[in-house]
Order: C-alpha cells, then sequence, then structure tokens
C-alpha cells in the first residue's frame, strides 16, 4: 500500500537478486514497511508493478568488475547435478564447474567422482556473462593439460610404449601417457588380418606402438603397433613396467621374456669364469 486504496505489487521474482523466492513470507512480513521501485503504472487497467531488489546495485553487473576470466577463486560447493557443480563465488552468486571442466584426463560420469556438497575448491574462471547471470568456472585448468604436454613433446614416426586399456571391435585403445590414450584400428594391430583384437591382445598388456597420426584439435592420435620396430633394444618396455610396478619389483615378474635373456647371460658369463 502506497497510500490508501493505492496499491501496488511486488512479484516474487523481483524481491531477490540472487535467491530463488519462492513465497514473499520467505522475505516479507504483513505490516513490513519497505522501499520499492516503480517498475510500470498502468493507469487504465489501474496495474503498478513494484520492486525490492531495484532498490539495491544488482550484484550481476558488479560481476565483471570484481572478476576478470583466467582469475583463480575459491568457493563452497552448493550443489551437484548431471552436468557440474554449483560452486559459490560470493553471497548470492554461484559458478558452475561444468562436468566436462573437471579433469583433463578422467572420464567422468557425474561430477561426485571429484567434489561433494560442502567441499570448499580453487577453481578458474572461464567465462563471464553477467547479462545472463552466468559464471562460467573451471577445476582442470589449474593443473597442466597433459594433452598439450603430449602434442609438445611427440611427433608422427615417434615410437612409444604403452598399455592396452581398452578392446572394441574396431581396435585396441592405448594408453600411451597418463591420461592420455591413442587408437591403434584395427588395421593397424598385425601385419595379418585380424577379425577381433581381443583373439590376439589383452587389456593391460605393454605394446609398443608407432605414432602415425596426430590431431591436436581433437585431441586424437592414430598409432600402429604392426609399424613399430619389434626387434632390437627392450628397455623402452622395461623402464615402462617398472614405472609402473614399483622399485622394488623383479625383472622377472614385470618382464619375463627379459628375465630369460639375462640368466642366458648369466649362464655363458659362469662358463667363461
Amino acid at each position: 500500500e502506497l497510500e490508501e486504496g493505492v496499491e501496488g505489487l511486488i512479484h516474487v521474482s523481483e524481491m531477490s537478486w540472487t535467491k530463488k523466492v519462492k513465497h514473499p513470507s520467505k522475505i516479507l512480513n504483513i505490516g513490513d514497511t519497505v522501499d520499492a521501485v516503480i517498475l510500470d503504472l498502468d493507469l487504465k487497467q489501474r496495474r503498478l508493478s513494484l520492486g525490492l531488489k531495484q532498490t539495491e546495485p544488482n550484484p550481476w553487473t558488479m560481476i565483471a568488475t570484481r572478476y576478470i576470466v583466467g582469475a583463480k577463486i575459491t568457493g563452497k560447493v552448493r550443489n551437484l547435478t548431471d552436468f557440474g557443480a554449483f560452486v559459490e563465488v560470493e553471497e548470492g552468486i554461484d559458478g558452475l564447474i561444468h562436468i566436462s571442466d573437471l579433469s583433463w584426463t578422467r572420464r567422468i560420469k557425474h561430477p561426485s567422482e571429484i567434489l561433494k556438497k560442502g567441499d570448499t575448491v580453487e577453481a578458474m574462471i572461464l567465462k563471464i556473462a553477467a547479462e545472463n547471470q552466468r559464471l562460467s568456472l573451471g577445476l582442470k585448468q589449474l593443473g597442466p593439460n597433459v594433452w598439450d604436454d603430449f602434442f609438445a613433446n611427440h611427433k608422427v614416426g615417434d615410437t612409444i610404449v604403452g598399455r592396452i586399456v581398452r578392446l572394441t571391435d574396431f581396435g585396441a585403445f592405448v594408453e600411451i601417457a597418463e591420461g592420455v590414450e591413442g587408437l591403434v584400428h584395427v588395421s593397424e594391430l598385425a601385419d595379418e588380418r585380424i577379425e577381433h583384437p581381443k583373439d590376439k591382445f589383452a587389456v593391460e598388456q605393454i605394446v609398443r606402438a608407432k605414432v602415425i597420426k596426430m590431431d591436436q584439435s581433437e585431441r586424437k592420435i592414430g598409432l600402429s603397433i604392426k609399424s613399430a620396430p619389434v626387434d632390437g633394444d627392450q628397455s623402452d618396455l622395461l623402464s615402462y613396467r617398472l614405472s609402473r610396478s614399483g622399485e622394488g619389483a623383479m625383472i622377472g615378474d614385470i618382464a619375463p621374456e627379459l628375465a630369460g635373456s639375462e640368466e642366458e647371460s648369466d649362464s655363458d658369463a659362469d662358463k667363461e669364469n
């Protein structure tokens, strides 16, 4: 009531810039004296629209002045959804960490695999859209991009060692660095025709492969096992297995094919002595 006989309506959507008000009683009580801004006046229809939140500055219009893209923030996880995590940047202002921005390497099906409600996290500001009241955040951007590192240090023609992590009808996915996988198409597995990769290869098998294709923009790496050299020094295979098995592992446990050659060498040495 502005004066006797004259009332205006503060719509529930005009009560707070940041809070989702489900019922006016969460903000106001009958008999309260409040300041309001006239938003619309329709004399013919005798309608007067008022705004409560307009008596205070819109915090979203201030976001661009307080934060910049690339800045690091610390906030509390307020909610988790299938597509990401909402983090409170400041009171009433939440930013979204999309599920694709949680990790460079892990295939995450739900944000709860990384975060839980109430966690305090650090994140990077990726995008500010104050007009749409949206703030995009990233968790993985605070760490090194393993894909960029791989492309910076490798080229087509390199021979690398990796571990088969998945087998499909069309080939084998090989982990060639932590979090980085390449695909060996079924036609590049062996010189002979292979109908089913699982008939010749196994998950967790350590293999040597040649890089035959690199697409950094798509993060795709094509590999060939049949084109990789099969003879010569086996130290790269052993080094890879040792790096995954720990320093205390015995060569015979990690690479039995190499242990046999060492035993033969020891036996030859004993004969000479």
